[in-house]
């Protein structure tokens, strides 16, 4: 089933509702992006040149040891998979589908609740200058999965979370940390 603007903009507000973190900025965050929700009906869609959501998801090996990162293309930098929200039903499908599209890994095991939010600038794919408003979900690889580089990535690897690479996006370690809490996993 194909969502519209209006289902993912209802799902989205949904999901922010119910976010909560301790972190102070976290709960900062969470209300500009209710504010920013509630005053742009297309903040779902990438054409929402002030800004607008995307759907991003840090994937932990199976053996919880790793976290699979993308070498992002434009950036140069180290990433959780994800992207734009499309025709998804749901801010969880789209973070599941960017995920399955860019490891190549079918039969993830995504937590339905947001794991961070984050805001970031770049110039999207229409080549403006705009945000990314970020809803971030931690999911979870099934046994023997093997990640297959897609197109939209130069590279893609396991990295041992308390070894991240050096190009790493500058939020990655604490994603992680937020993963190995929320799977109660002892952080080396």
């Amino acid at each position: 089933m194909t969502a519209t603007v209006d289902d993912l903009h209802a799902d989205l507000g949904g999901l922010l509702d119910r976010y909560q973190d301790s972190n102070e900025s976290q709960q900062s965050l969470r209300e500009a992006m209710l504010a920013f929700l509630t005053a742009r009906p297309d903040a779902v869609r990438r054409s929402c040149q002030p800004g607008h959501f995307t759907a991003s998801t840090l994937v932990i090996d199976p053996s919880r040891n790793a976290v699979l990162l993308t070498l992002h293309p434009r950036i140069g930098r180290w990433l959780q998979l994800g992207g734009h929200l499309e025709d998804d039903r749901s801010v969880v499908a789209a973070a599941l589908r960017e995920a399955t599209e860019e490891s190549g890994i079918a039969e993830l095991g995504i937590d339905p609740e947001p794991l961070h939010l984050a805001v970031h600038p770049i110039t999207c794919s229409l080549g403006l200058p705009t945000r990314h408003l970020d809803i971030r979900f931690l999911a979870v690889a099934p046994p023997g999965a093997q990640p297959v580089i897609s197109t939209e990535s130069l590279d893609l690897r396991w990295f041992d979370h308390h070894r991240l690479p050096t190009l790493a996006a500058p939020d990655i370690a604490e994603l992680a940390r937020r993963a190995w809490h929320r799977l109660a996993l002892p952080v080396r």
